[in-house]
């Protein structure tokens, strides 16, 4: 078995993401509360075709909608619930785009229909082979689906007060607080809490530089249109909507667009 290690991953902003593949006995337990958990659904699907049906339609449409909900479990919850599905969470787990980038449908979609050869000949045969070969723990539809299954990380946790004069949150509408909680990465958030509250470190050019780089990258990920929110403040905005609390500190000088004069 190769030894399994860290993945680390530069953001374009040169921070470092650490990501830990998670271990086979824990994707193993994770494998098991969801195949029961869809067998229980199966389950009662056949009783109810077999009631409703002829016998044999009952088991053609079975056949169908067995194949559905087995392969139709994993991407709803592992594109709706940040690449958790509802035995990875029990087993502290979640599945990632390699980069550390939360999981697409069109990943997800190749990772759980290649499940049909990692499940062969019995119970994950060739997925438990590959993923002992394999340096990060990945089986043949994560190689395949550039995804990487990871151990969940305790979060960041931000020191000291966190609060700013300026109370109101721009990022506090209903629709929009949920598509910030689902499109944003565990990994992500502590990129933007360690951006905050290092920023007052950087010289103004820089920061108003990075500021603008990272702001611009997500008011197009989220959808988000205020022309009179500046890009420092979207960030700050969003890290305290990430992190529960007020917008974290500003620095004293406020940066302004470098002079290229």
């Amino acid at each position: 078995m190769i030894e399994r290690a860290e993945r680390v991953i530069l953001t374009p902003e040169h921070v470092p993401i650490r990501l830990t593949p998670a271990g086979l006995g824990s994707r193993f337990i994770a494998v098991l509360i969801d195949f029961f958990l869809a067998i229980a659904v199966i389950a009662l699907l056949a009783r109810l075709f077999e009631t409703l049906l002829p016998l044999g339609l009952a088991r053609a449409v079975l056949t169908t909608c067995s194949f559905i909900v087995l392969t139709g479990y994993h991407i709803w919850f592992e594109v709706r619930h940040q690449g958790r599905t509802l035995g990875k969470r029990m087993a502290g787990l979640r599945v990632v785009d390699g980069r550390g980038l939360p999981i697409t449908l069109e990943q997800s979609f190749v990772r759980n229909i290649v499940r049909v050869l990692d499940f062969a000949p019995v119970f994950y045969g060739v997925g438990g082979l590959v993923s002992l070969i394999d340096r990060d723990n990945r089986r043949l539809g994560d190689i395949l689906a550039d995804t990487l299954v990871v151990q969940e990380r305790t979060p960041l946790v931000p020191q000291g007060d966190l609060r700013l004069d300026r109370r109101y949150n721009t990022l506090s509408a209903p629709a929009l607080r949920r598509r910030i909680r689902q499109r944003v990465s565990l990994e992500e958030r502590e990129f933007l809490l360690t951006l905050c509250l290092r920023a007052d470190r950087l010289t103004e050019s820089a920061r108003y530089d990075l500021m603008e780089k990272v702001g611009d990258h997500y008011r197009k990920r989220l959808d988000i249109f205020d022309p009179h929110l500046s890009n420092e403040n979207l960030v700050r905005d969003l890290t305290a909507m990430l992190y529960g609390g007020e917008s974290p500190p500003m620095p004293q000088t406020i940066p302004t667009a470098p002079n290229t004069a």
